[in-house]
């Protein structure tokens, strides 16, 4: 009994099962994506203890637009409303690390896009040695407060300047500032902005 020689694909069938194929190797090296918002809608994050987050919708017509920055009257934060300053980044620039030990920044996206960078060292914190990064921007606005003694920096995105409002809740002490900086590329802090520019 003579045997057919077997074709060029049956030969390549054959050895692919053999071999795991491009597709399976490529798939079992490859990591699955988490979640990132729930089936609402909603972001899924995973905050650093006692930073909170509240929504302030804009709303437009054809005329412009109209945004609420602050209002008490919302109990978002215990602490009075007592100062604020606006600062910008421009696309590309960090700015950070910064900490503060006797007041809590609490931030408004005017315009632009930032990545804030959050890193908790306090070591009674349920978030001890955490990073957490959220995006902020002037398309879906927000308020969000930085507790004292984590450390902070703010990473334009965008394409344009970014402009943020602070209402921290004490007001600058220009002889005796309360702002503690280390450099965007300190050992000290598990997180790089690759390539990025700033102090």
């Amino acid at each position: 009994m003579s045997l057919k020689p077997k074709s060029i694909v049956e030969a390549a069938a054959a050895v692919e099962s053999k071999n795991p194929s491009l597709l399976d190797r490529t798939l079992e090296a490859a990591q699955r994506d988490r979640p990132t918002v729930t089936a609402d809608s909603q972001k899924m994050i995973s905050l650093i203890e006692g930073v909170s987050i509240r929504e302030v919708p804009t709303h437009a017509d054809e005329r412009g637009s109209v945004v609420e920055l602050y209002d008490p009257r919302w109990k978002w934060h215990p602490d009075p409303l007592v100062f604020a300053h606006c600062f910008t980044v421009r696309p590309g620039y960090v700015k950070g690390w910064g900490l503060h030990r006797t007041h809590e920044d609490r931030y408004f996206v005017l315009a632009g896009e930032m990545k804030l960078v959050l890193f908790d060292p306090r070591p009674a914190s349920s978030t001890y040695g955490q990073v957490c990064e959220l995006c902020l921007s002037e398309y879906r606005r927000c308020l969000l407060n930085i507790p004292r003694f984590v450390w902070h920096a703010e990473q334009n995105i965008g394409t344009k300047d970014l402009v943020v409002i602070d209402f921290p809740t004490a007001p600058y002490e220009h002889g005796n500032p309360d702002k503690y900086r280390l450099p965007i590329d300190t050992s000290l802090i598990p997180y790089s902005f690759g390539d990025a520019k700033g102090w």
